[in-house]
């Protein structure tokens, strides 16, 4: 019997030595960014990752999320922090990262989607893929795709249903240049500023407007300097997970491994948080007393139609993504 509970006690702590990193072996810390208030589904996204990270590393891997722009005010900070090594992860938008390799900006095409269904069906398939590898050519490793949803207009001085109603109004818009010639196309000054400047700046009257995801609307209550909300889901907004490039070959080859399989698993986490809170946050900026108005989409796809043909002649190599994009279902 006490051979048999000694064998059982044995079992049990060889179990437990292989779980558990030993008290003399040194955990691996790492930052993980982001620019947005901390219940943001970046960050509910981030500490996702970060538990099945340390869960199945069995604590050998501790990540530990920094939302709010503490690591950087703007993400084009928090990308070039993982070039240097001083930020690990961080989760950003395309526009940012767009500036460091060009091809991610063709996710950022207006109305290049038709729908959810048919985003995930191209940021999990080959064309996410080969564009998150494409940004190995500038020292950051693409994960998955977390997302920020569809773009919509705000603005302080009357409501947008169509084109001809942007004329003489300043909105800003990510330091894109995708962005900037697609709000110009419909009359309007586009104003490139970093994130962190536009409460103040929409406060002020320095803008009149701005384009966001109802997440980003309802998470810094835009509706406090924003009467008019135009649901015109003009972009997607992909958000990159991603890694500086020497941080993660620096990990063992099945660790790697493990982070893009499981950075793949959450995103479809984080995004599901996106798109279930989106129309409980629309009634909310409604009982908030923000004017929400749907639109009629087909007037604003001709009027941003010629972006196409301006960044197909500027990047040739556009052409195949884009038309590979519109075939896939």
């Amino acid at each position: 019997m006490k051979r048999t509970i000694s064998i059982a006690f044995c079992l049990m702590l060889s179990a437990s030595l292989m779980t558990t990193p030993s008290v003399h072996a040194k955990v691996m810390k790492l930052k993980l960014a982001t620019v947005v208030v901390p219940h943001h589904a970046y960050n509910e996204g981030a500490r996702e990752f970060a538990r099945r990270i340390r869960e199945a590393t069995g604590g050998a891997i501790d990540i530990r999320v920094f939302p709010g722009g503490q690591l950087g005010k703007g993400e084009r900070e928090l990308l070039e922090g993982m070039q240097m090594g001083a930020i690990d992860l961080a989760v950003t938008a395309t526009g940012p990262v767009s500036g460091f390799r060009q091809s991610m900006m063709v996710l950022d095409l207006p109305f290049l989607f038709r729908d959810y269904r048919h985003v995930d069906a191209v940021l999990d398939g080959p064309v996410g893929r080969k564009l998150l590898n494409d940004l190995e050519k500038a020292k950051l490793k693409g994960l998955s795709f977390f997302e920020n949803g569809f773009r919509n207009f705000t603005n302080s001085v009357r409501p947008l249903l169509k084109p001809e109603g942007f004329k003489g109004l300043k909105f800003r818009t990510m330091e894109n240049p995708v962005h900037l010639a697609s709000v110009r196309e419909l009359g309007a000054q586009a104003v490139p500023m970093s994130w962190g400047e536009v409460y103040t700046s929409l406060q002020t009257k320095v803008i009149d407007g701005q384009e966001n995801p109802v997440a980003i609307i309802h998470s810094y209550k835009l509706n406090e300097v924003q009467k008019y909300l135009s649901l015109t889901g003009h972009f997607y907004s992909p958000a990159p997970l991603t890694m500086g490039l020497r941080r993660f070959t620096s990990l063992k080859p099945e660790w790697q491994r493990l982070f893009i399989t499981t950075a793949v698993e959450v995103a479809a986490y984080e995004r599901k948080i996106i798109r279930d809170n989106e129309q409980r946050q629309i009634r909310d900026l409604k009982a908030w007393g923000m004017d929400v108005r749907t639109v009629d989409k087909i007037i604003f796809v001709t009027a941003m139609e010629p972006v196409y043909a301006k960044f197909i002649k500027q990047y040739p190599d556009w052409e195949p993504i884009i038309e590979r994009i519109g075939k896939t279902k």
